[in-house]
């Protein structure tokens, strides 16, 4: 039975490029084959449950401004509204996968105990909804950020009784993940950073952080769960220095306790912003390392100076992220999860419909770009061709010689070297033949 939340607006379909329909897929055609599979199956498309559903519209200086059939959201009747409208918006656009945080879930009961019931009791009520429908679970995460017991963090905390609950929490939340045949279980820092390192001892909190990280993964053998663990990086935003700042912090992080194969990657297009890093460096360098899992497609505001998660209209941005996902093999277990936000403005049903139909659209025009990038050539042979020159003996001899031998070298054939173009403006411009 319908909540009547949707009504007057159909499933979404397939129209093509020409069509004028603002609720009809333009490009993104889940049956198109792409570099050999679905195009579903290549972009793996999720809604997140907290922007989508829980977020009530508020900002830094502002209340809320959505009036949902199921605000407040206090308690289960609500939780269960609210499950009942994303399984309806799930259907409309014929998505995949979704995403939750426990809190989105369920309301805050204030304690562990009501929080693991409920959680199971909405669990319980999604599980049916799953078997009966297409749309599976990318994965599960805790929100170990929003109450005040998250305010020092998590694992990093310098309160034991935190740490504690946060790994009961977390236990929780990968049983749930677990029992709904999640893909993944990714854990976010939240708050696993400092505000001051007056009172902080940084080589504390990065132990505990690695122990509690261990401990996922122990559990994770222990319950047979058989998706991937995955940490999100982020800068800034609510810590003003976080621990999981970016791709290359985070593999180091990962190194140094040893879960460098046991744990990947879930990047997101917003963050690598406020690292000060494009989202293709990120996919790139966690793709170099094998540790790519999965994505968070959104984008920010380039005139703000926070983590805006507006839904993403930049194709050529979304194509190069797509270049290097399916360079390297395209996505295992992990997806295109959209963490992204209705504008506060923005009230109707149709809108976080339509801005969902748009990104879905900007995301398949991205894939189709880097699929044809990969297939015409250019970008690798350009590539190949800068740095051909290593592949000769000579070369080799440069990097297995020590700095004697290397100077020995550039005198005795006056070894000279010219700049020579990165040819930087002809690729730009290649790309965006495509785009």
């Amino acid at each position: 039975m319908s909540s009547g939340f949707f009504d007057g607006i159909n499933r979404i379909e397939f129209e093509g490029p020409d069509s004028l329909n603002p609720l009809s897929f333009r490009y993104y055609n889940p049956e198109e084959i792409v570099l050999g599979k679905r195009m579903e199956d290549q972009l793996r498309f999720s809604v997140a449950w907290w922007h989508s559903f829980a977020w009530e519209g508020t900002d830094p200086f502002g209340g809320p401004t959505f009036e949902r059939p199921w605000h407040p959201q206090t308690d289960m009747s609500a939780a269960r509204l609210k499950a009942d409208i994303a399984f309806e918006l799930f259907d409309l656009l014929g998505q995949p996968y979704f995403c939750w945080h426990d809190a989105d879930l369920r309301p805050e009961q204030g304690n562990f105990g009501d929080n693991q019931r409920t959680l199971e009791e909405i669990v319980g009520y999604i599980e049916p909804k799953m078997q009966s429908c297409g749309t599976q679970l990318l994965w599960g995460t805790a929100n170990m950020f929003s109450h005040r017991r998250w305010m020092a963090g998590a694992s990093t905390n310098p309160d034991p009784e935190v740490f504690a609950f946060a790994a009961a929490t977390v236990k929780s939340c990968i049983d749930a993940t677990h029992r709904l045949g999640g893909e993944n279980y990714v854990l976010w820092g939240g708050r696993e950073g400092y505000e001051t390192l007056l009172n902080t001892d940084l080589k504390t909190e990065l132990d505990h952080m690695g122990r509690f990280l261990n401990l996922v993964v122990e559990y994770k053998y222990k319950i047979g769960f058989r998706g991937t663990i995955l940490i999100e990086p982020k800068p800034q935003e609510p810590s003003k220095h976080q621990y999981d700042f970016d791709a290359a912090t985070c593999i180091g992080f990962l190194r140094k306790y040893g879960l460098e194969n046991e744990v990947k990657l879930n990047l997101e297009q917003g963050h690598a912003f406020l690292a000060g890093h494009s989202f293709e460096h990120e996919i790139a360098l966690a793709a170099m390392e094998g540790m790519l899992g999965s994505i968070d497609m959104n984008r920010n505001d380039y005139q703000s100076g926070w983590d805006t998660d507006q839904f993403p209209n930049n194709a050529a941005d979304v194509a190069l992220a797509y270049y290097h996902i399916l360079k390297s093999g395209g996505f295992a277990s992990g997806g295109t999860n959209f963490d992204a936000k209705l504008r506060r403005q923005s009230l109707d049903a149709s809108d976080l419909v339509a801005a969902h139909v748009g990104a879905m659209d900007i995301c398949a025009r991205g894939l189709k770009a880097a699929a044809a990038m990969i297939e015409e050539g250019t970008l690798s042979t350009e590539l190949e061709k800068r740095y051909s020159d290593w592949n000769s003996p000579e070369a080799q001899a440069i990097l297995a010689g020590d700095l004697d031998e290397i100077s020995r070298l550039v005198l005795e054939k006056d070894i000279n070297p010219q700049p020579r173009s990165g040819r930087q403006e002809i690729l730009e411009n290649y790309v965006n033949r495509f785009v």
